[in-house]
């Protein structure tokens, strides 16, 4: 048994935590939706993580970790950039254009892409196995931008934008991961996330009161505005961080397959989008590449004859 999975809990005692975190990033694409009809995408962004700050900022006081932020307060603002201000504001342009279904399949794609920079940033080895993976899942994606435009639910023609959008965003995603491995090793991740939530309200600050919409938005948005904030951003990343400590960052990592099966149910119930067999299937290409290349199946086999356990 590998010492890390020696400290990992039983499945009992955090399945409940990764199926709420699953359907609170799942229904983060509904709410941006319900906001950026309203307010638009960058005030949209804007208030997510500026709510977020909010929210998150008494629990850092509280836990005693306001001297860690300000040891690190540069790269842990810088990383609030790449991590939450740019892709938050892409995703919430994208949902104006295609369904909040297809952006979070899209958005599955985020270990593909991480496995990728890693390689170039970091020098990561990626073994055969894992080149099959990447190769897989970018054929998916290919396959998903070629055909799902025209039958995603919205009839927009920036769609095909759209959906390079939320590859952009998922690409700052990646980015993010490999520059917290390289210059935000052993800072407490309570402080990583204020910090990060901070560093986008004060890049997205002025964007956001320059393009604030001259009607005031009705009390729908304004509720998903606070849900997305309180709940998707505040809560959800408390959740992942505990996920991350008591299941192991592999099982934590899964949390990005389940939370598309949500968000396509939350749009097909509460928005009327329709779900395609050619999204399902291209859906699958991706996640099985993401598997591949991410090497959680490898993993898996290895926890099978007893290296880890659940």
């Amino acid at each position: 048994m590998s010492s890390a999975a020696s400290t990992t809990r039983p499945v009992s005692e955090w399945i409940g935590e990764f199926l709420l975190l699953s359907a609170l990033w799942g229904a983060s694409f509904l709410f941006m939706r319900l906001g950026a009809a309203e307010f638009g995408p960058l005030p949209t962004a804007g208030l997510r993580v500026g709510l977020a700050t909010v929210f998150l900022w008494p629990i850092l006081l509280h836990q005693g970790q306001w001297p860690a932020l300000r040891r690190h307060w540069r790269p842990v603002l810088l990383s609030g950039l790449l991590n939450s201000a740019i892709p938050f504001a892409l995703y919430a342009w994208a949902v104006l254009h295609i369904t909040t279904g297809l952006a979070s399949i899209l958005n599955a794609t985020v270990p593909l892409f991480g496995a990728l920079v890693a390689w170039v940033w970091l020098g990561d080895r990626i073994q055969r196995v894992r080149w099959l993976g990447l190769g897989i899942g970018f054929v998916g994606v290919a396959l998903l931008a070629w055909r799902a435009p025209g039958g995603a639910g919205i009839k927009s023609a920036a769609a095909p934008w759209a959906i390079a959008a939320c590859l952009g965003a998922t690409t700052c995603y990646a980015l993010a991961a490999s520059f917290a491995r390289r210059y935000l090793q052993g800072v407490p991740p309570l402080a990583t996330a204020t910090g990060s939530m901070l560093g986008a309200a004060l890049a997205l600050l002025v964007p956001m009161v320059w393009f604030w919409p001259a009607v005031m938005p009705g009390l729908r948005a304004w509720a998903a505005i606070v849900a997305i904030a309180v709940l998707c951003s505040g809560i959800a990343y408390i959740l992942y961080f505990r996920l991350i400590a008591h299941a192991g960052p592999s099982r934590a990592l899964a949390v990005t397959f389940m939370a598309p099966v949500f968000a396509v149910f939350y749009g097909a119930v509460f928005l009327g989008e329709p779900v395609t067999g050619w999204m399902l299937g291209c859906a699958a290409v991706i996640v099985g590449g993401t598997l591949l290349s991410t090497g959680l199946i490898r993993r898996r086999s290895k926890a099978a004859q007893g290296v880890e356990r659940p």
